[in-house]
C-alpha cells in the first residue's frame, strides 16, 4: 500500500480542482494565564501575539495548493475586515480570489479561539448562516463554469448559508456532466442533500446523526456506512473516526477500517478540511478509493499536530507514508 499510494503523489500537481462552499477565517490569540478574574470565576489570559489561518472551504483549498495542486475556491463573503483577511491569507498561499464574491449584505464568518498554555480558553464566532439568494447562486455558479473544467471539486458544507440545496444540485450536475470527482464533507442532516456525489466524508457523529442510528460497534458502523451510501447513490462513504481512524464503505459493498496514523493529538481542528484535500486530490489523480482513503489517513495523522487549521505539504505526506 505505501508504494502504491506514493506513486500517485507524482500526479498531484497535474490536477486541477475547485473548492466549493463556506469560507471563513480562523482567528487565534495567544497567551497565559496566572490569576483569575476579580469580577467573575473565569481566568485572565494575558494575550501576547495573534495568528490568523484561512478556515473552512478556504482551509481545504489551502490544503489541496499545498499538496501540489491548482485550485479554485468558490464562495461569497462579506465585504468586511475579514474578507480582507481572507484575500490577503489567500494571496499568500497563491490561491486565485476570482471565485470569492463579496456581498456587503453579509458578514465574513471568523472563529476567534483565545489560547493560554496551549490549551483553547473559549472561542467567539461572527457568521451569517442565512443561504444566499437566487441571483448570487447564478453569479456563483457561472464564475464557477467559467473557470473550469475541473479534475475534482469538494463541497465544503459548513451550514453558513453558500451550499443551498440549488446549488448543490446544480454542482453534482456539472460535475457529472464535465465528469469531475465530486465529494462532499457534509453538514448535519440526513444528507439526500449530496445525492450523486462520487463520495462523501462524514465523521463518527455525522453518519450517526444522519441515519439516524447510533454508531456503538462495528455493526452499527457497518449499517450506518451502507445507508449513508444508498441515499447519496455514490460510490463510497469514508467515515472518519477520531482516534479510532477511518472507515471505507464501496459500492460493490467492501468494507475497509483503517486504523488512525496519528502518533500525536494537539488539536483537532481543521482535521476534517484534510482529509478532503487529500481524499478528494488523490481520487482526481486517478487513485482507487481504498489508497485515497489511505493518503486522507496519513496526512490526518500530520493535521493534528499541530495547533489551529494546519496545511499538509506533499514532501510531509511523502515521508508519512514511506515509515
Amino acid at each position: 500500500m505505501p508504494q502504491q499510494s506514493l506513486k500517485w503523489l507524482d500526479k498531484f500537481s497535474d490536477c486541477r480542482l475547485a473548492v466549493v462552499g463556506d469560507a471563513m477565517v480562523d482567528r487565534f490569540l495567544w497567551g497565559s494565564v496566572s490569576r483569575i478574574s476579580p469580577e467573575a470565576p473565569v481566568p485572565v489570559v494575558k494575550l501576547e501575539r495573534e495568528t490568523i489561518k484561512l478556515g473552512g472551504a478556504a482551509n481545504v483549498a489551502a490544503n489541496i495548493r499545498s499538496l501540489g495542486s491548482d485550485v479554485e475556491l468558490i464562495t461569497v463573503t462579506g465585504d468586511d475586515s475579514g474578507a480582507d483577511s481572507l484575500s490577503l491569507l489567500l494571496n499568500e498561499k497563491e490561491i486565485r480570489s476570482s471565485g470569492v464574491f463579496r456581498l456587503d449584505s453579509r458578514r465574513t464568518t471568523l472563529k476567534t479561539r483565545i489560547i493560554a498554555h496551549s490549551q483553547q480558553v473559549v472561542r467567539t464566532d461572527i457568521e451569517d448562516d442565512e443561504g444566499i439568494d437566487e441571483a448570487t447562486s447564478s453569479l456563483m455558479l457561472e464564475r464557477m463554469k467559467s473557470l473550469g473544467p475541473f479534475d475534482g471539486i469538494v463541497l465544503s458544507d459548513y451550514g453558513k448559508g453558500i451550499l443551498t440545496p440549488e446549488v448543490l444540485k446544480a454542482v453534482i450536475s456539472y460535475a457529472k456532466e464535465t465528469e469531475a470527482v465530486i465529494v462532499a464533507d457534509p453538514k448535519m442532516g440526513d444528507f439526500s442533500q449530496y445525492k450523486g456525489v462520487t463520495s462523501l466524508t462524514p465523521n463518527q457523529l455525522e453518519a450517526s446523526g444522519a441515519c439516524p442510528l447510533r454508531i456503538r460497534d462495528l455493526q452499527t458502523l457497518s449499517q450506518a456506512g451502507l445507508m449513508l451510501r444508498n441515499r447519496t447513490d455514490s460510490e463510497a462513504v469514508l467515515v472518519t473516526r477520531g482516534e479510532h481512524g477511518m472507515a471505507l464503505f464501496e459500492k460493490d459493498g467492501t468494507e475497509h477500517h483503517l486504523p488512525t496514523e496519528a502518533t500525536d493529538v494537539y488539536d483537532v481542528t481543521g482535521a476534517g478540511d484534510t482529509v478532503i484535500a487529500a481524499y478528494t486530490t488523490a481520487l482526481a489523480a486517478g487513485a482507487d478509493y481504498l489508497t485515497a482513503a489511505n493518503i486522507a489517513n496519513h496526512a490526518a495523522g500530520l493535521a493534528v499536530r499541530e495547533l489551529g487549521t494546519a496545511t499538509i505539504t506533499v514532501a510531509a505526506l511523502r515521508e508519512a507514508i514511506s515509515k
